[in-house]
Protein backbone atom coordinates (compact mmCIF):
# COMPACT_ATOMS: atom_id res chain seq x y z
CA UNK A 1 0.00 0.00 0.00
CA UNK A 2 2.90 2.67 0.04
CA UNK A 3 1.87 3.26 -3.92
CA UNK A 4 -1.22 4.39 -3.39
CA UNK A 5 -0.24 6.04 -0.24
CA UNK A 6 2.53 8.25 -1.78
CA UNK A 7 0.02 9.23 -4.74
CA UNK A 8 -2.70 9.59 -2.18
CA UNK A 9 -0.13 12.57 -0.62
CA UNK A 10 1.50 14.00 -3.51
CA UNK A 11 -2.43 14.72 -4.47
CA UNK A 12 -3.31 15.84 -1.52
CA UNK A 13 -0.45 18.28 -1.30
CA UNK A 14 -1.08 19.56 -5.14
CA UNK A 15 -5.21 20.13 -4.31
CA UNK A 16 -4.07 22.61 -0.95
CA UNK A 17 -1.53 24.31 -3.39
CA UNK A 18 -4.24 25.06 -6.16
CA UNK A 19 -7.25 25.76 -3.39
CA UNK A 20 -8.80 22.70 -4.16
CA UNK A 21 -9.42 22.90 -7.86
CA UNK A 22 -10.73 19.64 -9.76
CA UNK A 23 -7.91 17.57 -11.34
CA UNK A 24 -8.44 15.20 -14.61
CA UNK A 25 -9.61 11.66 -13.49
CA UNK A 26 -6.33 9.29 -14.20
CA UNK A 27 -6.61 5.42 -12.52
CA UNK A 28 -4.27 3.01 -11.29
CA UNK A 29 -5.36 -0.61 -10.42
CA UNK A 30 -3.44 -1.95 -7.20
CA UNK A 31 -3.60 -5.20 -6.12
CA UNK A 32 -4.84 -6.45 -2.84
CA UNK A 33 -2.33 -7.49 -0.22
CA UNK A 34 -5.35 -9.96 1.45
CA UNK A 35 -5.60 -13.28 0.70
CA UNK A 36 -8.98 -14.20 -1.23
CA UNK A 37 -11.25 -16.34 0.65
CA UNK A 38 -13.60 -18.58 -0.64
CA UNK A 39 -16.70 -16.99 -2.42
CA UNK A 40 -19.65 -16.04 -0.10
CA UNK A 41 -22.36 -15.41 -2.90
CA UNK A 42 -25.72 -17.96 -2.78
CA UNK A 43 -26.17 -18.01 -6.37
CA UNK A 44 -24.38 -21.00 -7.53
CA UNK A 45 -27.24 -23.22 -8.84
CA UNK A 46 -28.25 -19.95 -10.97
CA UNK A 47 -24.93 -20.51 -12.55
CA UNK A 48 -25.35 -23.93 -12.78
CA UNK A 49 -28.27 -23.99 -15.10
CA UNK A 50 -27.67 -20.52 -16.94
CA UNK A 51 -26.26 -22.34 -19.70
CA UNK A 52 -28.93 -24.70 -19.90
CA UNK A 53 -31.87 -23.13 -19.23
CA UNK A 54 -31.10 -20.38 -21.97
CA UNK A 55 -28.75 -21.30 -24.85
CA UNK A 56 -26.79 -18.95 -27.01
CA UNK A 57 -29.35 -18.63 -29.74
CA UNK A 58 -32.55 -18.05 -27.19
CA UNK A 59 -30.01 -15.11 -25.25
CA UNK A 60 -29.32 -13.76 -28.51
CA UNK A 61 -32.84 -13.24 -29.52
CA UNK A 62 -34.07 -11.99 -26.05
CA UNK A 63 -31.23 -9.85 -25.67
CA UNK A 64 -32.64 -8.34 -29.07
CA UNK A 65 -36.00 -7.52 -28.36
CA UNK A 66 -35.11 -5.16 -25.38
CA UNK A 67 -35.17 -1.38 -25.59
CA UNK A 68 -31.75 -0.07 -27.24
CA UNK A 69 -29.89 2.54 -26.17
CA UNK A 70 -28.06 5.13 -28.88
CA UNK A 71 -25.50 7.04 -27.39
CA UNK A 72 -22.93 9.80 -28.88
CA UNK A 73 -19.49 9.40 -27.82
CA UNK A 74 -19.18 12.99 -27.33
CA UNK A 75 -22.08 13.37 -25.32
CA UNK A 76 -20.15 10.12 -23.06
CA UNK A 77 -16.78 11.97 -23.35
CA UNK A 78 -18.07 15.29 -21.24
CA UNK A 79 -18.69 12.88 -18.53
CA UNK A 80 -15.51 11.21 -18.53
CA UNK A 81 -16.93 7.95 -19.99
CA UNK A 82 -14.45 7.60 -22.84
CA UNK A 83 -14.53 3.52 -23.36
CA UNK A 84 -17.44 3.65 -25.58
CA UNK A 85 -15.88 3.99 -28.89
CA UNK A 86 -12.13 2.69 -27.79
CA UNK A 87 -8.53 4.27 -28.40
CA UNK A 88 -5.86 5.27 -26.50
CA UNK A 89 -8.49 7.21 -23.74
CA UNK A 90 -9.96 4.09 -22.80
CA UNK A 91 -6.43 1.93 -23.08
CA UNK A 92 -6.31 1.95 -19.20
CA UNK A 93 -9.75 0.63 -18.89
CA UNK A 94 -9.00 -2.05 -21.41
CA UNK A 95 -6.23 -3.21 -19.54
CA UNK A 96 -8.35 -3.04 -16.12
CA UNK A 97 -11.09 -5.52 -18.31
CA UNK A 98 -8.23 -7.95 -19.36
CA UNK A 99 -6.98 -8.32 -16.38
CA UNK A 100 -10.40 -8.80 -14.40
CA UNK A 101 -11.29 -10.92 -16.88
CA UNK A 102 -8.59 -13.31 -17.03
CA UNK A 103 -8.81 -13.24 -12.82
CA UNK A 104 -12.73 -13.77 -13.10
CA UNK A 105 -12.70 -16.62 -15.79
CA UNK A 106 -9.85 -18.53 -13.76
CA UNK A 107 -12.19 -18.40 -10.88
CA UNK A 108 -15.25 -19.01 -12.58
CA UNK A 109 -16.42 -15.55 -10.77
CA UNK A 110 -19.14 -13.62 -12.87
CA UNK A 111 -20.53 -11.12 -10.43
CA UNK A 112 -17.90 -8.04 -10.07
CA UNK A 113 -19.07 -5.05 -7.39
CA UNK A 114 -17.39 -1.39 -7.41
CA UNK A 115 -17.39 0.38 -4.40
CA UNK A 116 -15.77 3.42 -2.93
CA UNK A 117 -14.98 4.64 0.62
CA UNK A 118 -16.67 8.33 0.17
CA UNK A 119 -18.69 9.70 -2.65
CA UNK A 120 -17.14 11.58 -5.74
CA UNK A 121 -14.37 9.17 -5.71
CA UNK A 122 -15.42 8.16 -9.54
CA UNK A 123 -16.77 4.70 -8.94
CA UNK A 124 -19.92 5.12 -11.34
CA UNK A 125 -17.72 6.69 -13.99
CA UNK A 126 -15.46 3.74 -13.82
CA UNK A 127 -18.16 1.50 -13.82
CA UNK A 128 -19.78 2.44 -17.12
CA UNK A 129 -16.00 2.79 -18.89
CA UNK A 130 -15.58 -1.25 -17.40
CA UNK A 131 -19.18 -1.80 -18.73
CA UNK A 132 -18.51 0.16 -22.28
CA UNK A 133 -14.87 -1.84 -22.31
CA UNK A 134 -16.42 -4.76 -21.77
CA UNK A 135 -18.90 -4.69 -24.44
CA UNK A 136 -16.35 -4.14 -27.06
CA UNK A 137 -15.02 -7.61 -26.60
CA UNK A 138 -18.01 -9.11 -28.42
CA UNK A 139 -18.17 -12.76 -27.18
CA UNK A 140 -18.43 -11.14 -23.61
CA UNK A 141 -22.07 -10.46 -22.56
CA UNK A 142 -22.18 -8.28 -20.17
CA UNK A 143 -24.51 -6.66 -17.78
CA UNK A 144 -24.34 -3.20 -15.67
CA UNK A 145 -26.91 -3.07 -12.64
CA UNK A 146 -27.22 0.39 -10.61
CA UNK A 147 -27.55 -0.20 -6.69
CA UNK A 148 -26.25 2.85 -5.49
CA UNK A 149 -30.40 3.12 -4.88
CA UNK A 150 -29.21 6.45 -2.48
CA UNK A 151 -28.09 8.81 -5.14
CA UNK A 152 -28.09 6.90 -8.60
CA UNK A 153 -26.45 8.35 -11.50
CA UNK A 154 -26.22 6.39 -14.60
CA UNK A 155 -29.58 7.99 -15.83
CA UNK A 156 -28.04 11.30 -15.31
CA UNK A 157 -24.42 10.49 -16.77
CA UNK A 158 -26.25 8.43 -19.64
CA UNK A 159 -28.59 11.44 -20.46
CA UNK A 160 -31.54 8.96 -20.49
CA UNK A 161 -35.49 10.56 -21.30
CA UNK A 162 -37.74 8.01 -19.79
CA UNK A 163 -36.71 6.93 -15.86
CA UNK A 164 -35.87 3.03 -15.51
CA UNK A 165 -36.15 1.82 -12.14
CA UNK A 166 -34.14 -1.40 -11.88
CA UNK A 167 -34.87 -1.97 -7.96
CA UNK A 168 -38.37 -2.20 -8.89
CA UNK A 169 -37.20 -5.81 -9.95
CA UNK A 170 -35.48 -6.56 -6.81
CA UNK A 171 -38.61 -5.56 -4.93
CA UNK A 172 -40.51 -8.01 -6.94
CA UNK A 173 -43.03 -5.34 -8.36
CA UNK A 174 -41.64 -5.59 -12.25
CA UNK A 175 -40.34 -7.59 -14.92
CA UNK A 176 -36.51 -7.35 -15.37
CA UNK A 177 -37.43 -6.28 -19.03
CA UNK A 178 -39.17 -3.30 -18.40
CA UNK A 179 -36.14 -1.78 -16.75
CA UNK A 180 -33.66 -3.19 -18.38
CA UNK A 181 -32.23 -1.26 -21.74
CA UNK A 182 -29.07 -2.71 -24.40
CA UNK A 183 -25.89 -0.93 -25.88
CA UNK A 184 -25.37 -2.39 -28.81
CA UNK A 185 -25.92 -6.32 -28.98
CA UNK A 186 -24.10 -7.69 -25.64
CA UNK A 187 -24.30 -5.14 -22.93
CA UNK A 188 -27.21 -4.74 -21.12
CA UNK A 189 -28.04 -1.55 -18.35
CA UNK A 190 -30.46 -1.86 -15.32
CA UNK A 191 -30.56 2.32 -14.28
CA UNK A 192 -32.14 3.43 -11.13
CA UNK A 193 -33.84 7.15 -12.05
CA UNK A 194 -34.48 7.84 -8.78
CA UNK A 195 -33.79 7.48 -4.91
CA UNK A 196 -35.38 3.87 -3.24
CA UNK A 197 -36.43 3.78 0.01
CA UNK A 198 -34.91 1.40 2.46
CA UNK A 199 -32.31 0.40 0.28
CA UNK A 200 -30.07 -1.76 2.94
CA UNK A 201 -32.85 -3.88 3.56
CA UNK A 202 -33.92 -4.35 0.10
CA UNK A 203 -30.40 -5.36 -0.54
CA UNK A 204 -29.97 -7.73 1.90
CA UNK A 205 -33.26 -9.31 1.88
CA UNK A 206 -33.49 -13.41 0.94
CA UNK A 207 -36.14 -12.27 -1.95
CA UNK A 208 -33.23 -9.67 -3.86
CA UNK A 209 -30.99 -12.51 -3.78
CA UNK A 210 -33.41 -14.27 -5.60
CA UNK A 211 -34.62 -12.17 -7.79
CA UNK A 212 -30.84 -11.82 -9.27
CA UNK A 213 -30.09 -14.90 -9.33
CA UNK A 214 -33.33 -15.23 -11.76
CA UNK A 215 -32.35 -12.19 -13.60
CA UNK A 216 -28.79 -14.20 -14.06
CA UNK A 217 -30.22 -16.99 -15.39
CA UNK A 218 -32.60 -15.52 -17.97
CA UNK A 219 -30.54 -13.55 -19.71
CA UNK A 220 -26.81 -15.63 -19.08
CA UNK A 221 -24.56 -12.52 -18.83
CA UNK A 222 -20.89 -13.69 -19.00
CA UNK A 223 -19.81 -10.53 -16.48
CA UNK A 224 -22.31 -8.92 -13.95
CA UNK A 225 -20.92 -5.04 -12.90
CA UNK A 226 -22.42 -4.26 -9.94
CA UNK A 227 -22.66 0.18 -9.02
CA UNK A 228 -22.57 -0.11 -5.36
CA UNK A 229 -23.01 2.54 -2.99
CA UNK A 230 -19.80 4.12 -1.36
CA UNK A 231 -19.01 2.03 2.03
CA UNK A 232 -18.27 4.81 4.71
CA UNK A 233 -21.90 6.59 4.47
CA UNK A 234 -24.11 3.43 4.57
CA UNK A 235 -24.09 -0.42 5.22
CA UNK A 236 -25.65 -0.84 1.89
CA UNK A 237 -22.87 -2.44 0.11
CA UNK A 238 -21.85 -4.98 3.23
CA UNK A 239 -25.45 -6.14 2.41
CA UNK A 240 -25.40 -6.85 -1.19
CA UNK A 241 -21.45 -8.77 -0.59
CA UNK A 242 -23.00 -12.04 -0.36
CA UNK A 243 -24.74 -11.86 -3.58
CA UNK A 244 -21.00 -10.97 -5.28
CA UNK A 245 -18.17 -12.65 -6.41
CA UNK A 246 -15.74 -10.14 -5.92
CA UNK A 247 -15.35 -6.38 -5.45
CA UNK A 248 -13.28 -3.29 -6.70
CA UNK A 249 -12.77 -0.29 -4.20
CA UNK A 250 -12.11 3.18 -5.78
CA UNK A 251 -10.35 6.21 -4.19
CA UNK A 252 -9.67 9.63 -5.25
CA UNK A 253 -6.45 10.56 -4.64
CA UNK A 254 -6.48 14.08 -3.15
CA UNK A 255 -9.57 13.10 -1.29
CA UNK A 256 -9.76 9.74 0.08
CA UNK A 257 -7.44 9.43 3.34
CA UNK A 258 -5.42 6.00 3.39
CA UNK A 259 -7.28 5.24 7.03
CA UNK A 260 -10.27 5.35 4.82
CA UNK A 261 -8.75 2.76 1.71
CA UNK A 262 -7.59 0.78 4.48
CA UNK A 263 -10.88 0.35 6.70
CA UNK A 264 -12.96 -0.38 3.74
CA UNK A 265 -9.79 -2.72 2.08
CA UNK A 266 -10.04 -4.77 5.37
CA UNK A 267 -13.58 -4.77 5.74
CA UNK A 268 -13.68 -6.01 1.86
CA UNK A 269 -11.57 -8.67 2.11
CA UNK A 270 -12.81 -10.19 5.00
CA UNK A 271 -16.16 -10.92 3.36
CA UNK A 272 -15.56 -11.19 0.18
CA UNK A 273 -13.30 -11.99 -2.90
CA UNK A 274 -10.96 -8.84 -2.71
CA UNK A 275 -9.48 -7.54 -5.91
CA UNK A 276 -7.48 -4.70 -4.86
CA UNK A 277 -8.15 -0.83 -5.34
CA UNK A 278 -7.88 1.82 -8.02
CA UNK A 279 -6.76 5.03 -7.31
CA UNK A 280 -8.61 7.52 -9.45
CA UNK A 281 -7.74 10.81 -10.14
CA UNK A 282 -4.12 10.10 -10.48
CA UNK A 283 -1.22 12.43 -11.82
CA UNK A 284 1.00 11.26 -9.32
CA UNK A 285 3.19 8.38 -11.14
CA UNK A 286 6.66 8.06 -10.36
CA UNK A 287 9.22 6.22 -12.81
CA UNK A 288 8.33 4.62 -15.81
CA UNK A 289 4.16 4.61 -15.08
CA UNK A 290 4.63 8.78 -15.76
CA UNK A 291 4.63 7.28 -19.21
CA UNK A 292 1.54 5.61 -18.85
CA UNK A 293 1.97 1.98 -19.11
CA UNK A 294 4.15 1.23 -15.97
CA UNK A 295 4.22 -1.52 -13.32
CA UNK A 296 5.83 -0.62 -9.80
CA UNK A 297 5.82 -3.09 -6.89
CA UNK A 298 2.99 -4.18 -5.98
CA UNK A 299 1.25 -2.79 -9.15
CA UNK A 300 -2.24 -4.44 -10.65
CA UNK A 301 -2.77 -2.72 -13.83
CA UNK A 302 -1.98 0.31 -15.56
CA UNK A 303 -1.56 3.63 -14.71
CA UNK A 304 -1.80 6.99 -17.16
Amino acid sequence: MDFIQSAIEKARRERQLRGGAAQPDQSVLLEGDAPLPPPRRTGDAAQATRRAADPIGERDALWAGLPELHLRREDLERQRVVALGGGSEAATFDIMRTKLLQQMRSNKWRRVAITSPTAACGKTTLALNLAFSLARQRDIYSMLVELDLRRPSISKVLGLREARQFAKVLEGNAAPEEHLLRHGRNLLIGPSAHRTADPAELLQAVETGRMMDAVETRFAPDVMVFDMPPMLVSDDTLAFLDQIDCVLLVAAAGSSTMAEVTRCAEDLAARCNFLGVVLNKCRYLDGDDAYGYGYGPGSYGPGY
